[in-house]
């Protein structure tokens, strides 16, 4: 947890790993836990969890990891039309996920299904979208977490709105107030919509948190190509604090993260964080990192593996043993397992089913173009096309 104000600017240290002007750390890459770590501004984060809760930690980051992978095979052996990988970035979408609180609402981009888990969505959700069998399943409102955007940037707008629109509607300034989080990537941060969030966020004191996973490219540009200085010291120039966290550490990314929303629902306005990790993988399925990066780069990551940290510090403290670690990887494996069975039984929906959904109460020019198509299709039968 955090005591005073978001933090304006990162520790003086972070770690050996820590980038150039350090980061919040409270989990080093070798699993001690620092216990709490007080910023230049005076700012204290710590986390106070129970053991079990730190138990919890390490399973979501397990389990959601392996259902990327799950994702990814599926892909390979194409089951899916495309899928883009949390493969790295685990810890700063769980830690992230379980510092919202049940009433703040989520802008993802097609990348966060960390966050999507920590919501409670059924995985199997981002699967029919990926498959081109819907359009993505879930209750935005219900889960309190926005449809998958796969437009660049353009979800902070939409986060920007919705926060604007809670603190009309008088839902903020008191601890049990409504806040909003935005997520996006490094490479992001070039783009318009997202320079006019912040914009509108600043002028507006917008309850929000923008969330930055900087995994150093965006798509094949590296991060030196998207900014000459680190990207959350942008939010100075916009009115409101920003912070740099090790994205790797998923106690920082909760501590952080929970402070900087509790900043926003009490009327204090937005915070930028940029979380500072890597992406293992590619950047989707579509894409080969090899043609961009090289091979010591990711290595020298893997030393700053956000679960391999839990579990050392897991047993270090005693608090987990082998028997643990196996039975978190077989729930896992088995919940996987499920969910590629659950995707293979997908129904292909008939082409003309694009219809059905365009307007609520339906339309008169729909329907015409669904009988269009429709007579269209049936001039076809029986001709072996």
């Amino acid at each position: 947890m955090a005591k005073g104000k978001a933090a304006a600017a990162p520790p003086s240290s972070g770690g050996s790993d820590a980038p150039a002007g350090g980061f919040v750390q409270l989990l080093t890459p070798d699993g001690e836990h620092l216990g709490s770590v007080t910023t230049a501004d005076g700012t204290t984060y710590s986390v106070d969890f129970t053991d079990e809760e730190y138990r919890g930690l390490y399973r979501d980051l397990v389990t959601v990891r392996r259902l990327d992978a799950e994702a990814t095979a599926l892909q390979r052996q194409g089951e899916l039309g495309l899928w883009a990988s949390l493969l790295g970035q685990e810890a700063a979408q769980v830690g992230s996920g379980r510092a919202l609180r049940k009433q703040d609402m989520a802008f993802p981009t097609y990348r966060e299904h960390g966050v999507l888990y920590c919501r409670g969505i059924d995985p199997i959700m981002p699967f029919g979208l990926f498959r081109g069998v819907d359009q993505g399943g879930w209750d935005a409102n219900e889960h309190k977490f926005n449809s998958y955007t796969i437009v660049i940037g353009s979800q902070t707008l939409h986060a920007t709105g919705y926060a604007m629109g809670i603190t009309m509607d008088g839902k903020t300034g008191s601890p049990d107030g409504e806040a909003v989080i935005a997520y996006f990537g490094d490479g992001a941060t070039s783009q318009g919509e997202v320079n006019e969030s912040f914009v509108w966020a600043g002028v507006f004191n917008a309850p929000m948190v923008f969330f930055c996973q900087n995994n150093q490219y965006a798509i094949s540009e590296p991060l030196e190509r998207q900014t000459r200085i680190p990207l959350y010291r942008r939010a100075l120039g916009y009115g409101f604090p920003g912070i740099r966290i090790d994205g790797n550490d998923v106690l920082a990314s909760y501590a952080v993260t929970r402070a900087a929303l509790d900043n926003a629902r009490n009327g204090q306005g937005p915070t930028l964080i940029e979380a500072y990790t890597y992406r293992m993988g590619a950047h989707t399925s579509s894409d080969d990192p090899t043609r961009y990066r090289i091979a010591s780069e990711v290595e020298s990551w893997k030393a700053k593996d956000p679960i391999s940290r839990v579990r050392a510090f897991l047993t270090k403290q005693k608090l987990a043993d082998e028997d643990f670690f196996g039975e978190v990887d077989e729930s896992a494996r088995t919940l996987a397992l499920d969910l590629r069975e659950r995707v293979l039984a997908m129904p292909d929906p008939q082409p003309v089913t694009m219809f059905d959904h365009v307007y609520p109460n339906g339309s008169p020019e729909i329907d015409e173009q669904r009988a269009a198509f429709t007579e269209y299709h049936a001039s076809f039968e029986g001709s072996g096309h």
